[in-house]
Parts: C-alpha cells; sequence; structure tokens
C-alpha cells in the first residue's frame, strides 16, 4: 500500500466509524519509512524470533507483520538479517509489542518498524508461536485482514481500508 495518508488526517476523517482504534503510544519508530500501512497478518510469540522470520519468509503484497511479544523486554524479536528479509518479500513494516536489535541497521532501511525499545540480545529460539490469532495491546484488537495505518504521530486499526 502506497501512504497518501497522515494518521491525524484519518482521526479526522473516521474517528466515528464502528471498527476504528487508535494504539497507545508507547512504540519508537524505526526503519526508514515513517509512514506505513496495509493489511494485518498477525503472529503471537514470547521470546522466540523463529515464528517471526517463517512469517517474514512469506512473500506477500503490502501487509504489516503485528507481533505480540508480550512486552518482553529481555531480548530483541527482530533483527537487521529479518527486517531484511521482511523487505524483500514485500511486507510495508512490522510492528512489535517487543524489542529488536539492530537499530541503527534497521534505520536504513526502507521499512516501517515499530517497537517498544531496542535490545542488544537474540531471541530464544523455541519455535512456539500462533499465526492469525486475535492479539491485545496498547489498547487496541489487531486481527488478520484488518487494516493497520502507522505514520509519525502514532497507529490506527480499521475493520475496512480507509482512503
Amino acid at each position: 500500500m502506497s501512504t497518501p495518508f497522515r494518521t491525524a488526517d484519518l482521526c479526522d476523517r473516521y474517528a466515528h466509524v464502528e471498527y476504528f482504534q487508535i494504539a497507545e503510544p508507547v512504540f519508537r519508530c524505526y526503519g526508514s519509512r515513517s509512514a506505513f500501512g496495509g493489511p494485518i497478518t498477525t503472529l503471537k510469540v514470547f521470546e522466540d524470533d523463529a515464528p517471526l522470520k517463517q512469517a517474514l519468509a512469506q512473500t506477500v503484497d503490502g501487509r504489516v507483520l503485528v507481533v505480540d511479544g508480550g512486552a518482553s523486554h529481555r531480548c530483541a524479536l527482530l533483527d537487521e538479517d529479518s527486517a531484511r528479509l521482511a523487505l524483500d518479500n514485500g511486507w510495508q513494516g512490522v510492528i512489535i509489542y517487543g524489542c529488536i536489535r539492530d537499530s541503527a541497521s534497521i534505520d536504513r532501511l526502507n521499512l516501517g518498524v515499530r517497537a517498544l525499545h531496542a535490545h542488544p540480545l537474540k531471541s530464544h529460539k523455541p519455535g512456539h508461536g500462533s499465526k492469525d490469532v486475535l492479539i491485545t495491546f496498547a489498547g487496541v484488537n489487531f486481527r488478520t485482514g484488518h487494516y493497520v495505518y502507522a505514520d509519525e504521530d502514532g497507529i490506527i486499526v480499521s475493520a475496512d481500508k480507509l482512503s
């Protein structure tokens, strides 16, 4: 999805819509793509980047991977290699309720990334995760197939594509 939107404008136009949610401002911006959006794919993991890498290895057309990492601050779920994998496979961005690493390298990639913080430790790799499940964090319910819009002002979720 191209990004001819601003979340402030979307709020002005659509805040009255039934399924329109605004995430609490808990995320830091990473990646050089400051605004991104698209259909959501959800993933729930805890201190395990293997399912995340598996999801990002899938070729998509402008989707956003939304990851409930349990708000863990003990390790990173996304690194430079995974971010490059996302970019190579058509992902617009990744929103992680957890941490990333290699933040300076990720900042040079044309990928939108939102995460709680950076952390230098790699994640554990037991290979457990749930894809395409309802996840909730930052006061928002994220569902596969709904739409997310993110820019410097915040993150919005809608059941419908907004224009």
